[in-house]
C-alpha cells in the first residue's frame, strides 16, 4: 500500500505549514486495541450510468477515437481510476437501468438497435457499450462489477438470461450466444442488483409490491458454474424507512444487502456547483451529515429484523447535486466539483467507515461527468477533481480494521446554526500502521486536535492535505491544478499520541507510525 508521503509525491505540491493563532480546539480518543470490523474497500465504490457523457466520451470513446484508448475505453481515466485502486463498479443505472434491455447493447455495434435515452435528455441511445464492454472496462480496471437488473420495465426471463449469459460455462442458449459473440469464457460477476430506485424511476411501486416482485425475480438470478451471486434488494430512499421495514421484514431471507440512496442536494441560497457563499457550504455540510441520522435508523431497523448481520446495507447512490454547468443539457447532470464537495466526500467516506458494521459498499454518483464526478473530460482532455483527491487520500482505509474512536470538537457556527467543527475516522493497515482522516469543515477557523492513543504508541506522524484558498475553489482545463494534495507538516508525535492543527476548511490524512 502507498503511504501517504508516496501519494503526494504523486501530485507534487510544496509543504503546507499554518500557525494556529486563534485556533479552536478537538480532542480525539483513537482506541487501537479494540478494532474488530473491517472497513471494505467496497466502500470506495463507484457508479457509471447511461447518462450525459459518463459512458459516451467519459469513459467510452469507441475504437475509431483518435483519443488513447484499449479496445475503445479511455486509457487516461482507467489509469486514474485505477490510481484511486476503484473496487467496485455499478452499472448500467440508476434510471437508466429500469429501461435497459441488455440484448439490444451485444453483438456486432452496426447491428444493434438505437434507443431514446428517456430519463436522461432524451438523446438516441447506440448500444455501443453494453455488457461486453462493460466487463471489458471492469477487467481493465481490476475491479468488481456490479450489474443492476431491470425489474422495471424488464421481464422475469430477461434477467435470468443475463446472469446466465455472464456466468455459465456449460453448454445453453445463453452461454453460447456469449460464445458467439467472442466470449468463449464466462465472467465472473459477484455483485447483482435486483432493480433500482423501484419507488420512483423504476416504477413507482409500493414496498408490499417490490417486496413480491424482488422475491419473484432473485429466484431466476442463479448461481451457475461456481459463481457466487451476492443479490442486492432496491434500498429506501432517504428517510423512507417504511420501505426498508416491509422489503426486509418481506424478502429479507433471500437478498445479500439492501441499497438506500440519498442525495445531499446542493446548498440554499444557491444551486451553483461553483458560485455560492458559506451560506450555501454550511447548508450543504449539514445535509451531508444527515447521512449519518439515516444510517442509524436504518440499522436499528436491520438489528431488529436481522439481527445475525446477514444483510448488509449497500449504499449504491450518494453524494451532491448541483445545478448544470450553464449552456450545457439539463438532462446530462454535468456539473463542477469544487473543495465544498471535496468536503462532502471525506465527511460522507468517514462516516460509512465508522459503520462498517453493516455498511459494506457505498457508490458514490457518479464516476465521470455526472453529479460528484472523480473525472471530467472535454475531447481529449481530462482533469481530476477535489473529490477524487479525496479517494486518492482515503485508499489508505481500504480493508483496513476500523479503530473505534471518540471525539470532541468546538463546534462551527453559522448564524443560528451549528455542527462539531471536525469530523474523524481511524483505521489500521495490514501493516499495523494506523491513519486517521480528519475534516475541519470550519472554513474561517484552524482546529488544533489533541489525540491520545490507547494500545499503541506513535513513534512519527506524517500527513497530506487537501485545502484551497477559497470554498469555491475548483479545478479547470485552463487550471487543473488549483485543487490538489499537499504535503502537511503541522502534526507530531506525542508522548500519549499526535496533536495536528488543521487548518481552516481542510482535510488532512495522517499517518502515524
Amino acid at each position: 500500500m502507498k503511504t501517504i508521503a508516496a501519494l503526494v509525491a504523486c501530485v507534487a505540491l510544496p509543504a503546507v505549514c499554518l500557525a494556529a493563532e486563534g485556533a479552536g480546539k478537538a480532542a480525539l480518543v483513537i482506541r487501537a486495541d479494540q478494532g474488530a470490523e473491517t472497513i471494505s474497500r467496497h466502500i470506495y465504490g463507484h457508479f457509471a450510468e447511461h447518462l450525459g457523457s459518463c459512458i459516451y466520451g467519459g469513459l467510452w470513446v469507441g475504437e475509431d477515437s483518435s483519443i488513447p484508448h484499449t479496445r475503445g475505453i479511455r486509457n487516461d481515466v482507467v489509469d486514474a481510476l485505477r490510481a484511486i485502486k476503484i473496487p467496485v463498479l455499478r452499472w448500467p443505472g440508476g434510471c437508466f437501468a429500469d429501461e435497459y434491455h441488455w440484448k439490444d447493447g451485444i453483438g456486432p455495434r452496426e447491428r444493434r438497435p438505437a434507443m431514446i435515452n428517456t430519463h436522461w435528455g432524451g438523446v438516441v441511445e447506440n448500444n455501443h457499450f453494453g455488457t461486453h464492454e462493460f466487463l471489458d472496462l471492469c477487467e481493465q480496471l481490476g475491479c468488481e462489477p456490479y450489474i443492476c437488473g431491470n425489474v422495471g420495465s424488464g421481464s422475469v426471463e430477461e434477467m435470468a438470461d443475463w446472469v446466465e449469459y455472464i456466468t455459465f460455462d456449460g453448454k445453453s442458449p445463453m452461454a453460447d450466444l456469449r460464445r458467439a459473440n467472442g466470449r468463449e469464457q464466462p465472467w465472473k460477476l459477484k455483485y447483482f442488483g435486483v432493480g433500482n430506485e423501484n419507488w420512483g424511476c423504476g416504477g413507482s411501486m409500493r414496498p408490499e409490491y417490490y417486496a413480491d416482485l424482488y422475491r419473484r425475480f432473485q429466484t431466476y438470478v442463479r448461481n451457475f458454474s461456481g459463481n457466487r451471486i451476492f443479490k442486492i434488494a432496491c434500498g429506501p430512499n432517504g428517510g423512507d424507512h417504511r420501505w426498508l421495514e416491509v422489503v426486509v421484514r418481506e424478502a429479507g431471507r433471500m437478498m445479500q444487502g439492501i441499497a438506500p440512496h440519498y442525495y445531499c442536494g446542493s446548498g440554499k441560497a444557491s444551486r451553483s456547483a461553483t458560485v455560492f457563499t458559506e451560506v450555501d457550504w454550511f447548508e450543504q455540510l449539514v445535509r451531508a451529515r444527515r447521512i449519518e441520522e439515516l444510517l442509524a435508523r436504518q440499522e436499528e431497523i436491520l438489528d431488529s429484523l436481522d439481527p445475525q448481520r446477514r444483510i448488509a446495507i449497500i449504499f449504491d447512490e450518494w453524494g451532491a447535486w448541483h445545478q448544470v454547468e450553464p449552456g450545457t443539457n439539463p438532462g446530462f447532470l454535468y456539473q463542477q466539483n469544487s473543495l465544498r464537495d471535496a468536503m462532502v466526500a471525506g465527511l460522507t467516506l468517514n462516516i460509512f467507515n465508522s459503520h462498517a458494521r453493516r455498511v459494506k459498499m457505498a457508490n458514490i454518483a457518479q464516476t465521470v461527468n455526472v453529479l460528484q464526478a472523480m473525472v471530467l473530460t472535454k475531447g481529449e482532455q481530462m482533469l481530476l477533481t477535489p473529490t477524487y483527491y479525496v479517494y486518492l487520500l482515503y485508499t489508505v482505509h481500504h480493508d483496513a480494521t476500523l479503530l473505534p474512536a471518540t471525539l470532541a470538537s468546538d463546534a462551527y457556527r453559522f448564524e443560528n446554526g451549528s455542527l462539531p467543527a471536525v469530523h474523524a475516522s481511524a483505521s489500521r493497515d495490514r501493516e499495523g500502521t494506523i491513519h486517521v482522516s480528519l475534516c475541519n469543515i470550519d472554513p474561517a477557523r484552524a482546529i488544533e486536535v489533541e489525540a491520545a492513543i490507547e494500545g499503541a504508541k506513535a513513534s512519527a506522524v506524517s500527513g497530506a492535505i487537501l485545502t484551497a484558498a477559497e470554498i469555491t475553489a475548483h479545478n479547470t482545463f485552463e487550471k487543473p491544478d488549483t485543487v490538489k494534495p499537499a504535503d502537511f507538516q503541522a502534526c507530531a508525535a506525542t508522548a500519549t499520541g499526535f496533536t495536528a492543527t488543521l487548518p481552516p476548511k481542510s482535510i488532512v490524512v495522517l499517518q502515524i507510525k
